[in-house]
């Protein structure tokens, strides 16, 4: 990072204690993105992106205050963003009932750079994409393939009027490939994210996405042919890959603090769970948390942009509800700990409460026993689209794929499949998780207002439990 912007930064942080702030950070970065979309052989478009700034953030009489500044040059700038910041906490504090106070944390002072085994460029993340283009354009029932893969870098620097300050550097890379198939009026789609916190080995070595390109242009493919299905309350099955996003909906949103506390109602909704702690709210086969550590998940970082150092947060054990997703400030009201889960997209906006990677931790089943189980079900694989209420309460999840289970043995391929359910009965219904615990990447995941897209991981094993399954039927092209 630039030496003037953590100057900026420092100098912020002490222009605001002289105008009276009782506390107050800001966040200096400095980032870049890289990236392309390749579409049936033809690169659609690149794209490059520089930003650098300063997010500073006051607290005065107990109410927040908040000012951005892009590509500051001289000092005056950062005075006259901290005076905005201050005016902004000021009128704040005129119309706030009820004043914010923050639970202590340590002070940090530190310097992180997360681990890159292959530095990413263009040209060669380009030849990986062009390969896959080409794998998944071979089948003859491919009509459009698209492969989008880009990486950011990014320097970030936290500094407090408590005393932290603390550099991280973290390098991205994600892939985005979809392969879509027609054949005698039916259209039917595949895509698959991969990717992670480092280099091109997230995409390379760790995950093989020329592998992935042929399983989807197989996958669609096949799925031309797929019978959909008729509605029925059943015995599901879930892999990894849909339980992710599950976890993401009815178990990471309703963990954020904000949410339990109807903070965020207005647009984003609240929490099923609210006033549960420390009650079931599902089967002992079910243990959930957030864990900032997870090395190499787009969710992993040392510290947040609270300077909070992070740690693993456990949301529910054995089905007992206990903890959710805290700040400095919701953890103060809930007389606990903030569990490093404060971020920002960027310096341009505040930080909200966001997951970092919550999970379903994983069981000892193996995933081929659970389904040998089973007399009368479904395989559910791979996340599509959800549809969830305000409260996260009911919801409907389409998968991407299913196959039906027979007598202990998967049989037919089923398209346009949904999966529906509300949250407590589903829950209680777990009766296994797998060993099959992996974790995959978010990408576009929005809170707040102004709208922030956050990145991070969220996972878990192969889930047997209940739940509604019918196919929505597309209209035919």
């Amino acid at each position: 990072m630039e030496n003037n912007l953590e100057d900026f930064a420092d100098r912020a942080v002490q222009f605001a204690l002289e105008a009276g702030s009782q506390y107050c950070d800001v966040r200096a970065e400095v980032s870049s993105k890289e990236g392309f979309v390749i579409e049936n052989s033809e690169i659609e478009y690149l794209t490059t992106k520089n930003d650098l700034g300063l997010g500073i953030r006051v607290l005065i009489n107990g109410a927040w205050g908040f000012y951005s500044i892009s590509n500051p040059l001289v000092l005056d700038e950062i005075k006259n963003g901290v005076n905005e910041a201050t005016k902004s906490a000021s009128h704040n504090s005129n119309q706030k009932e009820k004043k914010v106070c923050l639970a202590n944390i340590p002070t940090n002072k530190d310097k992180v750079r997360y681990q890159v085994k292959k530095k990413p460029s263009v040209d060669e993340l380009l030849r990986i994409g062009h390969e896959c283009d080409k794998i998944i354009c071979k089948n003859a029932r491919i009509i459009k393939s698209q492969v989008s893969i880009g990486y950011s870098t990014v320097s970030k620097y936290f500094v407090s009027s408590e005393g932290s300050k603390i550099n991280q550097n973290y390098t991205d890379v994600v892939a985005n490939l979809m392969a879509t198939a027609h054949e005698s009026g039916i259209t039917q789609s595949v895509n698959i994210t991969e990717g992670g916190r480092g280099g091109i080995e997230k995409i390379t070595s760790e995950k093989e996405i020329s592998k992935t390109s042929q399983f989807i242009s197989d996958m669609a493919s096949k799925l031309v042919d797929a019978k959909p299905v008729k509605e029925e309350e059943a015995t599901v099955v879930m892999n990894p890959d849909f339980v992710a996003l599950l976890t993401h909906e009815i178990l990471g949103h309703p963990s954020e603090a904000d949410r339990v506390l109807g903070k965020e109602m207005a647009w984003a909704g609240g929490a099923w769970w609210t006033g549960k702690l420390g009650k079931k709210i599902g089967s002992e086969s079910l243990n959930v948390f957030d864990d900032p550590t997870i090395t190499g998940s787009l969710g992993w970082y040392k510290y947040d942009d609270e300077g909070n150092t992070s740690s693993r947060t456990k949301i529910i054990e054995k089905g007992i509800l206990n903890n959710h997703l805290q700040s400095r400030e919701t953890a103060e009201i809930f007389k606990t700990k903030p569990t490093s889960n404060m971020r920002a997209s960027g310096y341009r906006f505040m930080p909200l409460l966001r997951m970092a990677c919550t999970c379903i931790d994983e069981g000892n089943w193996n995933p081929q026993e659970m389904i040998k189980d089973v007399k009368n079900g479904f395989l559910i694989s791979n996340m599509k689209i959800p549809s969830i209420d305000m409260k996260r309460y009911n919801w409907s999840i389409s998968c991407q794929y299913a196959q039906k289970i027979e007598n202990g043995e998967t049989t037919d391929l089923l398209r346009d499949v949904i999966v529906m359910g509300t949250a407590p009965d589903f829950f209680n219904s777990i009766d296994a998780c797998g060993n099959d615990f992996t974790v995959r990447p978010i990408t576009n995941c929005g809170k707040g207002d102004p709208m922030q897209s956050m990145i991070m991981g969220n996972g878990g094993p192969s889930v047997r439990a209940i739940a509604k399954v019918k196919s929505v039927m597309a209209h035919d092209n």
